[in-house]
């Protein structure tokens, strides 16, 4: 009688993994997923990758062209959870192409050029590929119409992909968190004028935890879109 081989530990590459909410990931998953996590680099990126033993990646996602080098010594790869971004308020007349183009290159052309790559191992893999969105994916208010126009076109992205890929048994989901307090909030509430309390806005636990539950949900099922918002509590 021969011993069947232990199935393979998922192989998850996070974006945006330092802080936030994809740190906050990355420590849920790290039990059960073997974790690739992708940065500009520095300090709390190796720190989160030693206390992980992950497997860091230097990207720098205004600049897509450099992915291929980047991923090279890569090997499996199951699941793809794009969550890094930017984010610059402003109103359209006073905003410039510059502002444009790289929340666009950031928040949508990375991560559709990093799928791209990306998809012969998650095919082999039958794995997810899980774009987190925002708000502002769904609703466009004054103020926010670059990192809007990128959130939408994000989930555009999302819905195209999911109907390519399900022939090849991939999954396809966006998460759309609210306010997160996150230190992307810290900047957003600063642009607003207003002030950062932590205690009012999402905790980034709760949403790895959504992530998490999508990434691990029975294969007879996608959630293709879901939306978190502050409890009743909030």
């Amino acid at each position: 009688m021969t011993d069947a081989s232990p199935p393979s530990r998922p192989v998850t590459l996070i974006t945006g993994a330092s802080g936030g909410i994809g740190a906050a990931l990355a420590r849920r998953l790290a039990p059960t997923h073997d974790l690739v996590l992708g940065g500009r680099g520095g300090a709390a990126l190796d720190a989160l990758c030693a206390e992980l033993g992950a497997t860091p990646l230097r990207l720098d996602l205004t600049r897509p062209e450099t992915f291929a080098a980047a991923l090279g010594s890569l090997g499996r790869v199951t699941h793809v959870v794009h969550n890094a971004g930017v984010v610059e308020l402003g109103a359209v007349e006073a905003q410039t192409h510059e502002v444009w183009t790289h929340t666009l290159t950031v928040n949508t052309v990375a991560p559709a050029e990093l799928t791209r790559l990306l998809l012969p191992s998650v095919r082999r893999e039958r794995g997810t590929v899980v774009f987190v969105n925002s708000g502002a994916g769904l609703t466009a208010n004054p103020g926010w119409a670059s990192y809007a126009a990128s959130k939408h076109a994000l989930k555009a992205l999302a819905d195209a992909l999911r109907g390519e890929e399900a022939g090849h048994g991939v999954r396809v989901s966006s998460v759309y968190p609210g306010r997160t307090a996150t230190e992307m909030q810290r900047k957003v509430r600063a642009q607003e004028g207003a002030a950062y309390d932590p205690a009012a806005f999402i905790d980034p636990e709760t949403v790895a935890a959504t992530i998490a539950f999508v990434l691990d949900a029975p294969r007879d099922a996608v959630l293709t879109d879901v939306t978190v918002r502050p409890g009743p509590g909030q």
